[in-house]
């Protein structure tokens, strides 16, 4: 164990075991709050970061002997149910045994050495918290993926990352199995399925019931690489953002305490997939307050599903993407009772104030938004206790946000600008390291001493930051992002596309969504255009991950472009919201 929590720790198990003070009395020593609190002021800046740092080892396995010694209330560590029946649970305690387990696996049959990277590609499986903690253990990067990527998605993926493993389940194993050829640096690929073994394929639920307990964790060094994430920009590919163990490990402690607000006596439930950062996010915010991780597998998103759930469980803590809380206020809340849920909270995209109206009037829970992105933590939120303005994204604290004009100058209160975080002289250790194998893009994100995030703002007198879109043209729909590049390049495939343009188009329940403006080839511009827009969407989803289709067509003759020829994307995203 690191130094730096020796001694907090060991003072709390002496305490446990009845070590006296001078007059023979209990002398009052620290509890797992103060070690918390010693995580928390990292997070915060106000302590340096470690040398050395590995969640597994320095908050996972604290937490379970702090469990051990009888210093955390009888919750489960980690909560997973299926809806029809099944369910898991882990302590800290059995949470360390089955992840040492898995960490087994991960250098034994797979060969996996510190420093290699392995795509998680699964479903809300137990399967994908155990790996991600594995891999913490043996040193391997995580690359997390959402189940809708396609053959291409795949490949596109695997090559870029030169990941040497994947696990996945058994419906994306045929996907993985028609590209892998073409992937030369995958060595392994585990199958998380309790049918016969697929050719070609560990499965690691046998390998793991038959892995030893006993495990050394990697010693790893705060800046090195934790995972990746693949994020969509408006040109070229999606490009990888890559964390280290600290900026994640410790860097959502804060956030975890004050805004989600977690103690260990709360049971937190995230809906978000596995492939997405808030999977990731609600991890590294409730393990270290203690707190246990809700799952449910959750198949399709059902708001009748997710209010009966509710009502069931012990949640205290729910976190839904504005998406699902539109579609939850549309029911009659009043039918559900929630007994033990006291705080609700929401970020991804913009939260509509009649939303949270609708939810605090008919739940009596406020509902609290945050915001933070792929590269980030959480940089904007409404922490418990805090004046909410409906509508806004909340404060700042601790990190410098500022609103910046193109050149990188602060703009005064009420202008809206560039939403941007200093960087300079000192960047905030919880941020990404890079774009990997794209200085370029790295570059390019920085202007002077601040980080542009590439969302635009206002910031009022007051300091709360109101978002009022973004000055690219990614879409966000139902907090999924979508480049229009990735749109624009499957519409291309198909002999009707002449060329076209992707933008987002506002929603009523997702926000927004993706619309394409389409110039046909001559061949086709007699075909009916309802049946060619059908046609058009169904190829796609065919040809990419099927959240991205678009659900809107629009047939044009032709494109506003620059003098250059460049397509003006913003013309055409300008008109759609106009209307």
């Amino acid at each position: 164990m690191r130094p730096w929590l020796r001694h907090l720790v060991l003072q709390v198990l002496r305490n446990s075991r009845g070590f006296c003070g001078s007059r023979g009395q209990p002398t009052p020593l620290p509890v797992p709050q103060k070690i918390v609190a010693a995580w928390e002021a990292i997070s915060l800046g106000r302590q340096p970061v470690p040398e050395y740092f590995n969640f597994a080892h320095d908050v996972l396995d604290v937490w379970s002997r702090l469990e051990e010694a009888g210093h955390r209330p009888p919750n489960p560590a980690f909560w997973w149910v299926n809806g029809t029946g099944a369910e898991m649970k882990w302590s800290f305690e059995e949470l360390g045994k089955q992840s040492r387990k898995a960490a087994n696996v991960l250098g034994g049959a797979c060969g996996l050495q510190p420093g290699d990277r392995m795509m998680l590609v699964l479903p809300r499986l137990p399967e994908w918290w155990l790996v991600s903690v594995a891999c913490m253990r043996t040193g391997v990067v995580m690359i997390p993926g959402v189940t809708q990527l396609t053959e291409k998605d795949l490949k596109y993926r695997l090559q870029a990352s030169r990941a040497k493993s994947i696990i996945t389940s058994d419906s994306l194993a045929p996907r993985v199995d028609a590209i892998s050829a073409e992937c030369p640096s995958l060595q392994t690929k585990l199958l998380v399925s309790d049918s016969n073994s697929r050719p070609g394929w560990l499965n690691f639920r046998e390998l793991l019931r038959e892995a030893p307990t006993e495990h050394n964790c990697l010693r790893t060094k705060s800046r090195d690489p934790l995972a990746i994430y693949f994020t969509s920009g408006t040109t070229g590919a999606p490009k990888m953002v890559e964390h280290s163990q600290s900026s994640y490990g410790l860097g959502f402690v804060a956030s975890g305490r004050r805004w989600v607000a977690l103690t260990e006596s709360d049971i937190f439930w995230n809906t978000t997939d596995t492939g997405w950062v808030k999977a990731a996010w609600t991890l590294f915010s409730a393990w270290p307050n203690g707190a246990c991780i809700f799952v449910h597998e959750l198949p399709r998103v059902d708001a009748k599903v997710i209010l009966n759930t509710l009502s069931t469980f012990p949640i205290t803590t729910l976190c839904c993407v504005p998406t699902i809380f539109r579609l939850l206020v549309q029911e009659d809340l009043t039918r559900y009772q929630f007994q033990s849920l006291r705080h609700c909270l929401t970020g991804g995209e913009a939260l509509n104030p009649d939303v949270r109206e609708k939810w605090k009037r008919q739940t009596g829970v406020e509902l609290y938004e945050g915001y933070g992105q792929s590269e980030t933590v959480v940089i904007c939120a409404n922490p418990k206790g805090m004046k909410i303005k409906s509508g806004s994204m909340g404060k700042a604290p601790p990190y410098d946000v500022q609103i910046v004009d193109d050149e990188g100058n602060v703009l005064p209160p009420g202008e809206e600008g560039n939403v941007a975080i200093r960087i300079r002289p000192t960047r905030p250790f919880c941020f990404f390291n890079c774009y990997l194998d794209n200085p370029e893009k790295t570059a390019a994100s920085e202007q002077g001493d601040f980080y542009i995030t590439g969302d635009r703002a206002r910031m009022d007198k007051d300091g709360y930051f109101w978002f009022m879109g973004r000055n690219d043209d990614v879409i966000n729909s139902s907090s999924y992002r979508i480049g229009p590049v990735e749109v624009e390049s499957a519409l291309a495939e198909h002999p009707a596309v002449l060329e076209s343009a992707v933008v987002s188009s506002p929603d009523p329940i997702r926000g927004e969504v993706v619309k394409a403006f389409i110039v046909l080839t001559p061949d086709y511009s007699s075909h009916d255009p309802e049946a060619l827009t059908r046609e058009l969407q169904e190829h796609v989803k065919r040809v990419t991950a099927p959240y991205k289709y678009p659900r809107k067509v629009a047939f044009v003759s032709e494109l506003p472009k620059t003098v250059s020829g460049k397509i003006q994307r913003s013309k055409l995203r300008s008109q759609e919201w106009r209307k």
